[in-house]
């Protein structure tokens, strides 16, 4: 690095001329694109190399496990490194030398790294809709879920939490649809079995508290002074290719959310590569593409660089692609009509150079070479160039475990994101509001039995006094008596009335009368 730019390699007749990339045009956005095997990881490793020396922070994904060697000084060794020597000594490199850098690992998981984790609430129900692979009706029932949530005072921390604020939605449908629209059962149930299968994929341990605290990946090594790369273990997750889609895009839009403007500073805050970038945008809805293309267009104001990698610029649409000021473009291959129509696409997005054909050049690039354009003053796009790329500082090939949970085991972030904790939120809310429902529907239940009980006792009878048994029997009463007997009874009883007892104030009202 020198005056404010990275050197990123020799161009021109010979490769002598130096490609430079500007830093405070480096959040103007990039394009790293070739077919496969034509060096485009090393090319953003030798990128996220030189942003570390310039003190800006890195983040990018290591979908091959073969990134994380940046963690190590490159080995003066063998014959990469004869072909290293020569290569800096051809584009003017005379300073080249071997070096790490400062690595801090992460991982979903939390097994080959920094655990990493977001809560529900700040996914959101579009993220998490794509995620999920929701229909229009089963994304409509999400929003009220989140809404409701808002409304009802339940945090939305962890899966268990959704699944319980669904739970609540179905047994609450009526209500709930009256002031949030209709919520078909079999919605709720589509989004349970999802719920189900995002699990069993390991989202669990992604969703949930502590969240990351953005701060951990915008480190500068204090002895250096240089800017901390951030290496997500993308391996395993590349098996679930809309969880790591999801969780990218997740984690430009907090980046957006809570930084400052800053407008154009002297270089970025932070330089984000989104290696298998087709995987962002392939089956992706209009709203997310809309929130892809809207992040794009107005993070860079927050000093954020953003690197898409791909195989074909096709593979980005045209309304980002548009605000790539930045281009790095090694080989591609041409063996159907398609590819030879997505070559002659990416050659005209380039200012051409009358030294020789864009086209032709992208077709014949090797190994560790590619066509370069960078912004000039005044965020000019530079000239297209024929670019040998510098050797990068670092080892190229992945760190074995032992080194890497060396290097994890004493990072400063050490043991703050080791543990996921579960605080008060909607699920223990929700626990709370059907345990008290049925302490109340108990107490309303028995109510009417106490009522019939404490009744029932008022108007009881006295039992007969026991008769001794050396008295002698009473003979047998008359059919008179038995009549009058019956009579007294019945009388008794209808005293006990409204009935009886109106009788009785009219008989004693006409006898007082009389007197």
């Amino acid at each position: 690095m020198s005056d404010g730019a990275l050197f990123v390699g020799g161009g021109g007749p010979g490769h002598g001329v130096p490609q430079r990339l500007l830093l405070r045009y480096a959040n103007r956005h990039g394009l790293i694109a070739g077919a496969t095997g034509t060096g485009k990881t090393v090319t953003m490793q030798v990128l996220a190399e030189g942003f570390s020396a310039a003190g800006v922070p890195v983040f990018l994904s290591d979908v091959k496990g073969d990134v994380s060697g940046m963690a190590a000084p490159g080995s003066a060794e063998g014959r990469l490194h004869d072909a290293f020597l020569k290569r800096a000594a051809t584009i003017g490199l005379a300073d080249f030398a071997y070096r790490r850098h400062p690595v801090a690992f992460w991982d979903i998981w939390g097994e080959k790294g920094h655990a990493l984790r977001a809560t529900v609430a700040e996914m959101g129900p579009l993220m998490l809709s794509r995620m999920l692979e929701l229909t229009e009706a089963q994304e409509g029932v999400m929003n009220v879920a989140f809404r409701l949530a808002d409304d009802e005072g339940l945090p939305l921390l962890d899966l268990k939490d959704l699944r319980a604020m669904l739970v609540w939605i179905g047994q609450n449908a009526k209500d709930i649809g009256q002031r949030y629209g209709t919520v078909a059962p079999a919605s709720i149930g589509a989004i349970q079995r999802r719920l189900l299968v995002l699990e069993t994929q390991g989202a669990d341990r992604f969703l949930g508290e502590p969240a990351l605290d953005l701060a951990d990946m915008m480190r500068i090594d204090p002895a250096t002074g240089m800017g901390q790369i951030n290496i997500l273990a993308a391996e395993r997750l590349m098996s679930s290719p809309r969880l790591y889609a999801t969780f990218l895009l997740w984690l430009l839009s907090e980046l957006f959310e809570r930084l400052p403007e800053v407008g154009d500073p002297p270089k970025p805050v932070l330089v984000f590569f989104f290696d298998e970038a087709h995987l962002l945008f392939r089956d992706a809805p209009k709203p997310l593409l809309a929130k892809v293309e809207q992040v794009a267009r107005l993070i860079r104001s927050k000093g954020v660089g953003i690197w898409f990698v791909t195989q074909t610029p096709a593979d980005v649409p045209e309304a980002v692609l548009g605000q790539l000021g930045n281009r790095v473009q090694h080989a591609l291959r041409v063996y159907t009509a398609r590819d030879a129509r997505d070559l002659r696409l990416a050659a005209q997005t380039y200012r051409a150079n009358p030294r020789f054909p864009t086209e032709e050049a992208i077709r014949e690039v090797g190994t560790g070479e590619a066509v370069t354009s960078f912004l000039e003053d005044r965020g000019v796009p530079g000239m297209v160039e024929r670019t040998l790329i510098r050797p990068p500082a670092t080892r190229i090939g992945p760190l074995d475990d032992a080194a890497r949970a060396a290097l994890i085991a004493a990072s400063p972030l050490a043991g703050k994101y080791d543990r996921m904790f579960d605080r008060d939120s909607a699920h223990e809310r929700l626990e709370r509001r059907a345990a008290e429902a049925a302490r109340e529907a108990a107490r309303a239940a028995a109510a009417p039995e106490r009522e019939a009980f404490s009744r029932a006792r008022r108007y009881e009878p006295a039992a007969p006094a026991r008769r001794s048994p050396a008295a002698p029997a009473r003979a047998p009463a008359a059919r008179s008596d038995s009549v009058t007997d019956a009579f007294a009874k019945s009388f008794a009883r209808q005293i006990g009335t409204r009935t009886g007892q109106a009788l009785v104030r009219g008989v004693l009202g006409s006898i007082f009368r009389g007197r």
